[in-house]
């Protein structure tokens, strides 16, 4: 993961302010993929839901819950989601990483629905097919942000709480530092602040420095060729990914121009820029966890992270766990989750 932030003086609403555009990248990353039919189609999670624990693996069984498909049209694009729980509940919106979808949620959306939560992850821009422009320009993170904020709006929610794993950690830690009014709380899978992640790779023989090789091949001319298969897709996602959960990474991101969107967010972040140095602290309520086993972060950055946030933080290391913390320790996010919700509500 890498991250370069500078700012760029936007408009929106008739007003000005200011959004950090965050550079940001994350390696060998899968959760899944598929594409919304628009009609308010459902799915229903199995009864036993994967999950590791911070120290070990475990199957749990859970009730059935059936989430929902729909399409939201915001920010001019039209983005495919998955959705769970009541509609009065507070938002939560929850940001998928790279080469994943919504799909990785699956296992974390219905404890929010249980708990009263209204619980929205969609695809984001680059992977529905209604949020695919053309052109590299369309990438960067600023517009990722605002998607964010518009999806947020199509629900009236003028405050809510965010989740990001991967490059949606990423967004996540962009749309709090660029709008702290917006964001009841903060929750970030595996990603540090960007300013950590820089503290922490300007060490040459550090651990992040040693992590973050992957990110030159794919920004590299002729990646999305290379990658949008099902060799890739098993190979770069969770341990425990079943034959069903890479068909359904295939489904999105299978073809060379699904595959060459979501890289675009590689291609239009500069990445040689100095990553996040100059990111200010967070001064909303952050959630961070990280997996001790995570491939492309480092656990010095990820220590580093409190010195970076402004406002009630609590860090969650899992023991075992690698990156795909979502789908990986499921259990374990949720009940952390949870908790950091109840304790800063809307």
């Amino acid at each position: 993961m890498s991250f370069g932030l500078t700012e760029s003086p936007t408009m929106r609403a008739g007003r000005p302010h200011r959004i950090l555009v965050a550079a940001i990248a994350v390696g060998t990353v899968v959760a899944a993929g598929c594409s919304s039919d628009g009609g308010g189609r459902t799915e229903t999670t199995p009864s036993s839901a994967r999950s590791t624990s911070t120290s070990a693996s475990t199957t749990t069984s859970k009730p059935a819950t059936t989430i929902g498909r729909a399409t939201v049209r915001a920010n001019g694009l039209v983005f495919d989601v998955r959705e769970a729980g009541p509609e009065a509940g507070d938002l939560v919106v929850l940001l998928h990483g790279f080469p994943q979808s919504s799909y990785e949620w699956r296992d974390v959306m219905p404890a929010l629905a249980a708990a009263g939560y209204h619980a929205v992850a969609p695809d984001q821009r680059g992977y529905s097919p209604g949020a695919r422009p053309v052109g590299d320009e369309h990438y960067t993170i600023e517009h990722m942000v605002a998607d964010t904020l518009a999806i947020a709006d199509h629900y009236r929610a003028r405050r809510f709480h965010l989740v990001g794993h991967d490059w949606g950690a990423g967004v996540a830690w962009a749309t709090a530092i660029t709008e702290p009014g917006r964001i009841a709380s903060l929750t970030v899978a595996s990603v540090p602040h960007p300013a950590a992640y820089t503290r922490a790779s300007r060490d040459p023989n550090g651990e992040q420095s040693r992590k973050k090789g992957y990110v030159d091949s794919f920004a590299a001319p002729g990646a999305a060729k290379q990658l949008g298969n099902e060799v890739f897709l098993r190979a770069a996602g969770p341990r425990d990914a079943t034959d069903a959960d890479v068909a359904e990474y295939a489904r999105l991101l299978g073809t060379e121009q699904a595959m060459d969107a979501a890289l675009a967010w590689y291609r239009a972040n500069d990445l040689r820029a100095d990553f996040g140095a100059n990111a200010p602290a967070v001064s909303v309520p952050t959630l961070f966890l990280y997996g001790t086993e995570d491939c492309c972060l480092g656990r010095d950055a990820a220590d580093l992270t409190e010195s970076y946030v402004d406002a009630p933080y609590r860090y969650e290391v899992l023991e075992g766990v690698s990156h795909w913390i979502p789908e990986e320790a499921a259990d374990a996010l949720e009940r952390e989750l949870l908790a950091w919700l109840s304790t800063h509500p809307k």
